[in-house]
């Protein structure tokens, strides 16, 4: 989507949620800030993490909007959780899934300081942000278990509509070769299914069974094509010499280099 596919509500949109949080800029000035933001959830390369996903978490912190105590901070912690995005980072799937949240985070801080949103709300926004890295809010922090269900919620879809969110995930990492997707996405999946819940509030519990069904048939699907690449791949070749790097004590060799980042548990 580029950026003249936004909806005409978006912007206004942007605006009532900077004023609700207590800006003291113009219109004007807040819609300049909102078109850049617009701009960054439309640039190329975004099959999923864009303005469509953008809405649709907007939409769902809608919904959910009762539950919140400060519904304009949580739908500014929206607009900012993917606004930094690169999917050409290295192992950026497999460890934080191309978002950016603590750029993200730091971008809202300068953008709405500027504004004049006062300091607690621009704090306030900004660990929303973050905390999204894991989805895992504090169970009494009912903005934050908004925020984290409204950006599950695409789990939960009807089935075309996941099928149609898979293929855009996929899209949006065609530059990984398909065995390294495979093994980080049944990661990812495999992480959510051990989760006791997947959605925190009263109502995006709604979400857990459909949600499950889909991880469910997805796994199952993954785990699948991973048998048949590795059925296909030829035997490793034996080496008879030990050089340097055959240590056994875990600390030298490639094997010591691996990052043990837990992978993110983005829906993306």
């Amino acid at each position: 989507m580029g950026v003249h596919d936004a909806p005409q509500w978006l912007i206004s949109a942007f605006v009532r949620a900077c004023l609700g949080a207590g800006a003291t800029a113009t219109p004007e000035e807040i819609e300049k800030v909102g078109d850049s933001l617009i701009d960054r959830w439309s640039e190329e390369g975004r099959h999923f993490h864009n303005l469509r996903h953008l809405t649709d978490v907007l939409a769902r912190v809608d919904e959910l909007a009762e539950e919140t105590h400060e519904p304009d901070l949580v739908r500014l912690g929206a607009w900012y959780h993917g606004a930094i995005f690169d999917a050409a980072a290295i192992a950026s799937y497999a460890h934080r899934g191309g978002e950016d949240e603590q750029a993200s985070a730091d971008l809202a801080r300068t953008e709405l300081t500027d504004l004049g949103v006062p300091p607690a709300g621009v704090a306030r926004v900004a660990h929303l942000v973050t905390v999204l890295a894991r989805h895992n809010p504090d169970a009494e922090d009912f903005d934050c278990a908004v925020l984290c269900d409204a950006d599950l919620a695409m789990l939960a879809s009807e089935p075309q509509r996941y099928k149609a969110y898979l293929a855009d995930v996929r899209a949006e990492y065609a530059h990984l070769p398909v065995e390294e997707f495979v093994r980080a996405r049944i990661t990812i999946l495999r992480k959510l299914e051990r989760r006791s819940a997947l959605f925190s509030s009263p109502l995006g519990a709604a979400w857990e069974e459909p949600a499950r069904q889909n991880l469910a048939a997805e796994l199952h699907r993954l785990e699948k094509e991973l048998r048949k690449i590795e059925a296909a791949a030829p035997p490793p070749e034996e080496s008879t010499e030990a050089g340097p790097e055959a240590a056994t004590d875990g600390t030298t060799g490639p094997a010591a280099t691996v990052p043990e980042t837990a992978p993110s548990t983005t829906a993306g």
